[in-house]
């Protein structure tokens, strides 16, 4: 097989085209860009004394007065602040993470772990779902994974093999 493919190789070698050197970009000539260059004409400093003034380059001397920021509110972006704060009032939902604490088929051991869980830790909202014939639940309303870790843990001394889920969940409004 190798020697039937020799003769084949040398045959495409031979019909390469001759002409398969880069040219190279001199002969394009090179278009002048000097009108698109800013030009800064140099400060007049005076020298400072000493030998080596005169063989250092001069800077360009910066404004002598910086302008001081304000931390005014124009009326504009006070009444933006107070419209984002009110969309802000009407949003319920984000999303975050759950513990889910039991997937199962029953319904007794669901209520069992939800009363454990409830009883150690009364803050903690609870969520019980029921997809024939799966129930699941549900275990915290956590923004960060962070805060969803740590629930987490708690959740775990009742249900070792419980799991974070990212799903929408409440935001706590407090009026």
């Amino acid at each position: 097989m190798l020697l039937l493919s020799l003769p084949l190789l040398a045959a495409c070698a031979t019909t390469a085209p001759t002409d398969t050197v880069r040219k190279t970009t001199a002969l394009i000539p090179a278009e002048d860009l000097t009108k698109y260059r800013p030009t800064f004409t140099p400060a007049a400093a005076a020298p400072a004394p000493g030998a080596g003034a005169a063989a250092r380059p001069t800077a360009i001397a910066a404004p002598k007065t910086a302008p001081v920021p304000t931390a005014h509110v124009t009326p504009q972006v006070e009444q933006r602040l107070r419209d984002q704060a009110f969309t802000n009032q009407n949003v319920k939902y984000t999303s975050g993470y759950r513990v889910r604490a039991y997937l199962g088929l029953e319904r007794e051991q669901v209520m069992t772990i939800r009363r454990q869980v409830i009883g150690r830790y009364p803050d903690e909202t609870d969520y019980i779902t029921f997809k024939q014939p799966v129930y699941r639940l549900y275990i915290g309303d956590y923004t960060t994974k962070l805060e969803a870790a740590r629930g987490l843990a708690r959740v775990r001394q009742f249900v070792p093999k419980a799991e974070l889920e990212a799903m929408q969940v409440l935001l706590n409004k407090n009026p």
